[in-house]
């Protein structure tokens, strides 16, 4: 079974995140998001996975090769210029010979894909959109179905009052490789408003499949700290690497704690990370490789990439902090705020209520208190 998965996105949202790594490499519970998401795929039967790439495709090589070590075949394969959602399969149609899983390179989700498939050859669907209900769908095209669970429009961010459903685009599908002909070649064009509306004019079968499987978005950086928190807590299925030390207290090598210090699970610590004496790490917060906590450093809900140096009395509370910072004496970081890579922060600073700080930047003692 083949799958697509687009992973053109320059995750603009999620900057400063992204100003130096891709959408899809950035690190969900210490691995890449994309790694995770194929080992998901490798698990429920697909082993043919194809990377439809925009830019930095030889960062994908670096991190995947040809997906020998996941146990899969992976073909990565860059787009000449963007060219939307179906034109990006589009692309790689050559590649296709039978129905196909695609998938939004920005979702989080255990979905069910075996049950999905059964769906759709059951209801011989040429396309078959997989579903989600939300609380409020005037954020979100909605997609209305009939008795039978065809089909029948697609409606985009409605008003209160044209609301007749709660089931969203949740962002993959199966389609059959005969639908591509409806989506012309070399140019930008999108499912959701290309193709999808031209499937409902021809009228090949099209079914959604509703499911209240996992799902989020990790494309914005509250949702990207929601996630982790939502994996640590266990409202998502998450194999965590490493061994377990203590009560939900994950390391994943060899790492330095100090006996004095309170680490109160669930937590995940990566490989060589010191905690140093009176330090608490209260979860649900992942730390990454080789970081450093010092004396009497307060985390809690955090998620640190690797090889941040946190000094003494620092608080850190549900944000997080990209690869390689220095955080000075007694800061205080907290309320989602997202702080990007190597930056160097003086004693004293205070960032909180979302701010977001880009990588390189440099505070000198008490140089911001917001």
């Amino acid at each position: 079974m083949k799958a697509v998965i687009l992973v053109g996105g320059l995750g603009t949202r999620l900057r400063p995140l992204t100003c130096n790594t891709p959408k899809p490499l950035i690190p969900l519970v210490n691995q890449p998001f994309i790694e995770w998401m194929l080992v998901r795929l490798r698990d429920q039967g697909i082993d043919e996975v194809i990377l439809a790439v925009q830019y930095l495709a030889d960062r994908f090589r670096a991190v995947l090769g040809d997906g020998s070590r996941l146990g899969m075949r992976l073909h990565i394969i860059e787009e000449p210029e963007p060219r939307g959602t179906a034109g990006a399969v589009k692309n790689v149609e050559h590649l296709l010979d039978g129905p196909t899983f695609v998938f939004n390179g920005d979702v989080m989700t255990d979905l069910d894909l075996q049950a999905m498939l059964a769906y759709h050859r059951e209801h011989q669907s040429k396309v078959t959109i997989s579903l989600t209900p939300v609380e409020d769908p005037t954020q979100f095209g909605l997609v209305e179905m009939d008795s039978n669970q065809r089909v029948k429009r697609f409606l985009e961010k409605p008003r209160v009052e044209d609301i007749t459903t709660n089931l969203i685009n949740a962002g993959t599908y199966i389609i059959e490789p005969e639908i591509f002909r409806y989506v012309p070649p070399n140019q930008f064009y999108m499912f959701e408003r290309g193709l999808f509306p031209v499937v409902l004019q021809t009228g090949d079968a099209m079914y959604g499949f509703a499911s209240r499987a996992y799902w989020t978005d990790i494309g914005k950086p509250q949702t990207y700290l929601d996630v982790h928190h939502d994996i640590l807590i266990g409202k998502v299925k998450y194999g965590f690497r490493g061994q377990e030390i203590a009560n939900r207290v994950w390391v994943e090598g060899d790492a330095d704690l100090h006996p004095s210090a309170q680490i109160v699970g669930p937590v995940v610590i990566g490989a060589g990370t010191v905690v140093e004496r009176g330090a608490r790490i209260i979860g649900p917060t992942v730390l990454g490789a080789n970081c450093h906590i010092g004396p009497d450093a307060n985390l809690e809900g955090m998620v640190l990439w690797a090889d941040n140096h946190i000094s003494e009395g620092v608080t850190l509370r549900n944000s997080v902090l990209g690869r390689g910072n220095t955080i000075g004496p007694k800061s205080f970081i907290s309320d989602g705020a997202i702080i990007g890579d190597d930056c160097n922060f003086g004693p004293e600073n205070r960032l909180e209520r979302g701010i977001r700080i880009w990588p390189g930047t440099v505070l000198g003692e008490k140089a911001i208190s917001f």
